[in-house]
């Protein structure tokens, strides 16, 4: 532990209370994502049955992806968030974050548990629509939390993608 804390207080001045922020953040949003994969998932005979688009990754890899991608939105939500919630900017910045991410939630449930695939592509459009004003909110608050979301804006273009073939042939 000692040497966490040396890392941490010689690296651009985090100090241990950002290291344990940040990681409460990180648990509380992969929690957060992780709890729409009860409803459903890709191991139905529903999903067994679509045909599948030619980019469609391997299964395994959409759980290795998120798990990454909520640790950086944790991580970015939590600079915003130290900044205090007593700036007009970082106030703004976390509810476009809550708004965004009721979209991320919803589409889980929206394509596998109601398996409606059009309405999901909706859902997800409107995702990655939100991500936009979401991180330039990051932006104006913290570069580096802006900067953690662009992984998650590609990832959701891709799934907008995926979710959008998966309509053409279904």
């Amino acid at each position: 532990m000692r040497w966490l804390a040396f890392v941490s207080t010689t690296i651009g001045g985090i100090d241990r209370d950002d290291v344990v922020g940040a990681g409460i953040a990180i648990v509380i949003i992969n929690i957060v994502g992780a709890i729409p994969a009860i409803l459903g998932g890709p191991s139905t005979e529903w999903f067994e049955s679509l045909a599948k688009p030619s980019l469609f990754p391997p299964t395994w890899t959409f759980g290795v992806v998120w798990t990454i991608l909520f640790t950086l939105l944790g991580v970015a939500t939590y600079l915003v968030y130290s900044r205090g919630l007593d700036h007009r900017d970082g106030t703004i910045a976390l509810g476009l974050f809550v708004v965004q991410m009721a979209f991320n939630v919803a589409w889980t449930p929206t394509f596998f548990a109601f398996q409606s695939i059009g309405l999901a592509f909706g859902v997800i459009v409107g995702l990655f629509v939100l991500l936009l004003p979401t991180t330039w909110a990051f932006a104006r608050v913290d570069r580096r939390a802006a900067a953690l979301l662009v992984p998650y804006i590609a990832w959701v273009g891709f799934a907008a993608i995926l979710n959008y073939q998966f309509l053409q042939l279904n």
